[in-house]
């Protein structure tokens, strides 16, 4: 081919390719301008509908959760106002609980009492029917033998014998105790303090003197001397470390020094019945009397 030729070749692809851009490049018809705008002003309502559907949609779902919110916190307060109600009712349980837990601990007390006492008077029963033997075999033999002779009755026959009556026996260990026992139970607290003095007084190595020096503590703490009935209670733990009364005493001592203030005194004497005398109902008294007053059972080790 020749260069002629070529160039020719050239210039119709040339003009080819122009004419075809022109065409790409050239405005559209009006009519075909319009349809497109129309569709766009559609998708543009569409879009703003949809926008304000799910305005409205996030409007309803806020409501309905600010609704249950509300309805959660009117639960959370009726469920404190039940809880406040309950607490109280608990409150109250454990008062009359502790009251009758009290009440109950006493006449308990009573009859322990009265049953080591009827075990000390079964263990001297034997002694005491042999000395009313000898004293009537006594009585027997004077009556017997015939009474010495003795001075004459005022106004009555010289010679005349004036018969021997026996002195009355002292008042028994065991009568004593039962009848100071008995004026504590019925509140005769002052007579019941003399007796239970005069048990101890006279019977000091009994083995029920012990109880008599608790009893004291007893009297003092039912007419509100719990100064005195701190010394009561604390005569006990130090003269009598036997005692059947011990745990009572060390558990009666630390609730009157939390009656007096001395909670840190008091609160160490119930752990102290807790340690020592686990398993109690000593112990349980006073494990419940560290709960009501906030206090651990058991001291922390740092």
């Amino acid at each position: 081919m020749t260069l002629r030729t070529r160039w020719i070749a050239l210039a119709v692809i040339a003009v080819f390719f122009g004419a075809l851009g022109g065409a790409l490049l050239a405005p559209q018809p009006a009519g075909a301008v319009s349809k497109e705008m129309i569709e766009l002003q559609q998708q543009v309502a569409q879009l703003l509908q949809g926008q304000q559907d799910l305005r409205s949609a996030v409007d309803s779902n806020n409501a309905a959760l600010k609704t249950l919110v509300q309805q959660s916190l009117d639960s959370v307060n009726r469920l404190g106002g039940e809880m406040n109600s309950l607490q109280k009712s608990v409150q109250e349980v454990q008062a009359n609980t502790g009251a009758r837990l009290d009440t109950m601990t006493q006449q308990t007390q009573g009859l322990a009492d009265n049953l080591q006492d009827v075990q000390a008077r079964v263990g001297k029963l034997s002694q005491q029917l042999t000395d009313v033997q000898n004293l009537l075999q006594s009585i027997d033999a004077k009556v017997s033998g015939g009474a010495p002779a003795g001075t004459a009755a005022p106004g009555g026959p010289t010679g005349a014998a004036t018969p021997v009556v026996p002195a009355m026996p002292p008042i028994s260990a065991d009568t004593l105790y039962q009848n100071a026992l008995r004026d504590y139970n019925g509140a005769k607290y002052d007579l019941a303090r003399q007796e239970f003095s005069d048990y101890i007084k006279n019977f000091p190595s009994n083995d029920l003197a012990g109880n008599a020096q608790f009893y004291l503590g007893e009297v003092s703490y039912a007419q509100g001397d719990f100064k005195g009935a701190v010394a009561a209670y604390d005569t006990v733990l130090v003269n009598y470390p036997t005692s059947f009364k011990l745990a009572a005493s060390l558990l009666k001592k630390g609730l009157a020094e939390l009656e007096l203030g001395m909670k840190a005194s008091g609160t160490r004497d119930l752990r102290e019945v807790v340690r020592r005398f686990a398993g109690s109902d000593e112990a349980k008294r006073a494990q419940a009397k560290l709960h009501e007053i906030g206090a651990a059972t058991t001291t922390r080790s740092r």
